[in-house]
């Protein structure tokens, strides 16, 4: 663990620089429609492994899952039960996991899985482990500080005598120890997290209606984002931060984009952690219910890459070989190499260098790092000159700019007047 957050550490300062030095935003004038559209495409695709094959674990729950999740938010988004209150097409998620996990709880205790393998079992039980029933109520440990000398005079407060939650603070773990090759590696998961989150930003701006983010914005998300990976490597939570496709695609399928919401829903997530019972409830969901809403949400989010390219001429061959060809073999090379990922074998690439393999492997594991790779290697060597028009750049090259278009303070300015402090450039 200790292994882990130092070199969680050390990989954000990655993010950290390219984002604050608007790196990352110069390197964005390579993108175009054309280039995005399978970048953006396979962030979506490159996660079918959790749809289908997943669902059908447990059909007897995905498959209505499905379904429901279908009929609410598109047949009937507009029935209102309640006046002037879109009902189905807000909340068709909590709706229809409320009425399929009740349905899995009524299997469960009818038997229905009682003489299934264990894989169905692990799939559709809402049981396993009895999660519910074993998980206490809160954390029984005392609140402590050793790290932070700031906080010690809370200890002597008679009030930590009757809240005993384990409170996250940093090094809890101890102090974090580096190393260049664990750091290396971290590195590549880190460069794939970017230009993962990058393809998520363009779907988020498409699926808001907004404009497309400017250079600055996107380096400012990366920046912001590596801040995110630093602080993971701080409280030792053993993994980093990166943007959620499935909240990309929920911000598509319920048209709800509000700030407001997402800071809601992260002060429901913070007091809920701390309490057992409630993480045992969700963790007792079968998750075939969720490969039923990540076959619904990473669709969207490719749909949206697939529709950047309403700005391109797709009659030329030129913009026809650079689409094809990244999207083939950003599903086909990552799935070439996690074929290799076996117990017995840590990958495809093997040398005497552990941390270059991993940086290889991960790499070229990552659909969207691939699809990247390939589409804007090709978009600005083939025929840049003569291909501008097709290519889209006449519609895109005036988002690059904050300034470039008015709505772009409406849609990306910092909230709580934070922009005094981050100013466009």
């Amino acid at each position: 663990m200790r292994a882990i957050q130092g070199a969680l550490i050390v990989a954000s300062s990655i993010q950290i620089i390219l984002g604050y030095s608007q790196l990352w935003g110069l390197f964005s004038r390579f993108f175009s429609p054309l280039g995005m559209a399978p970048v953006v495409g396979l962030v979506g695709l490159g996660l079918f492994q959790r749809g289908f094959p997943t669902l059908g674990n447990c059909v007897e729950i995905g498959i209505p899952m499905l379904l429901l999740v279908i009929g609410l938010s598109q047949y009937l988004k507009n029935v209102r039960p309640f006046r002037d209150v879109p009902i189905f097409e807000r909340f068709p998620v909590l709706i229809c996991v409320t009425i399929v996990w009740i349905y899995s709880l009524i299997l469960t205790a009818s038997g229905a899985y009682r003489n299934k393998s264990g894989k169905t079992q692990i799939s559709c039980r809402t049981d396993r482990a009895n999660l519910i029933s074993t998980a206490p109520w809160y954390i029984k440990e005392q609140l402590y500080f050793n790290t932070i000398a700031f906080f010690t005079w809370f200890r002597n407060l008679n009030m930590l005598h009757y809240f005993r939650f384990k409170f996250p603070y940093p090094l809890q773990w101890g102090p974090p120890t580096f190393s260049a090759g664990h750091s290396f590696a971290m590195m590549s998961a880190v460069l794939v997290s970017m230009v993962e989150s990058t393809g998520a930003y363009k779907a988020a701006s498409r699926l808001a209606i907004a404009t497309p983010p400017p250079a600055y914005v996107l380096s400012r998300g990366i920046g912001w984002q590596g801040i995110g990976i630093m602080l993971d490597g701080l409280f030792g939570t053993g993994t980093g931060s990166t943007v959620s496709v499935e909240n990309v695609g929920l911000l598509g399928l319920t048209r709800v984009g509000s700030r407001r919401v997402v800071q809601i829903s992260a002060g429901f997530m913070i007091f809920f952690s701390t309490l057992g019972k409630f993480g045992a409830v969700f963790a007792s969901i079968p998750f075939p219910i969720f490969a039923a809403l990540y076959c619904i949400l990473f669709g969207l989010v490719a749909s949206v890459g697939i529709s950047f390219l309403q700005f391109t001429n797709m009659n030329s061959m030129r913009n026809l070989i650079i689409v094809g060809l990244s999207l083939f073999l950003g599903i086909s090379v990552p799935q070439f190499f996690n074929e290799y990922w076996t117990p017995s074998r840590d990958g495809l690439v093997h040398t005497n260098a552990g941390w270059f393999n991993a940086f290889l492997n991960t790499i070229f594991s990552s659909p969207p790092t691939v699809g990247l790779i390939v589409a804007v290697f090709l978009d600005n060597t083939l025929e840049v000159e003569k291909s501008k028009k097709d290519r889209g750049m006449p519609w895109w090259v005036k988002f690059r700019s904050f300034k470039g278009d008015n709505r772009n303070e409406e849609f990306y300015t910092l909230p709580f007047n934070l922009n005094r402090f981050f100013p466009p450039t």
